[in-house]
């Protein structure tokens, strides 16, 4: 049976600094939330309508994952996180195709939501995060 729809949550932006806010503050007058701290970066989360967001990461060391992006990539998209109705059936589901996922188990996230990340290998090139 196909799982429910899921919406956008949120796109992940890597970023050097949050000088970033600036814009999605004073052009498109998105409040930021207080920054939070998870997988080793700084996250400010810009709420733009819908139930979807914006969140600038900032890395706390090269070393993180954010910070190894930006020093392979530059600033960008780092992901797309989806709302998925039900997180360990669509880990399941993502198992059963053959998917490639970068946690087999859901973890604490940002917000202290679950969840898990479906490896770009797997996801033509995209990571994506997978949340409630």
């Amino acid at each position: 049976m196909p799982l429910p729809a899921p919406t956008v949550a949120h796109v992940g932006v890597a970023v050097r600094d949050l000088s970033a806010v600036a814009f999605y503050r004073d052009i498109l007058g998105a409040e930021p939330r207080p920054p939070e701290t998870a997988d080793g970066a700084t996250i400010v989360s810009l709420p733009l309508g819908g139930g979807v967001d914006v969140e600038l990461l900032v890395p706390n060391s090269p070393d993180s994952p954010v910070g190894r992006f930006l020093e392979r990539r530059g600033p960008g998209i780092h992901h797309i996180c989806f709302r998925v109705p039900n997180l360990d059936r669509a880990l399941e589901a993502c198992r059963d195709h053959g998917y490639r996922l970068v946690d087999e188990d859901p973890r604490p996230g940002a917000g202290g939501r679950r969840v898990a990340f479906v490896h770009p290998k797997a996801t033509a090139g995209i990571l994506l995060e997978l949340t409630e």
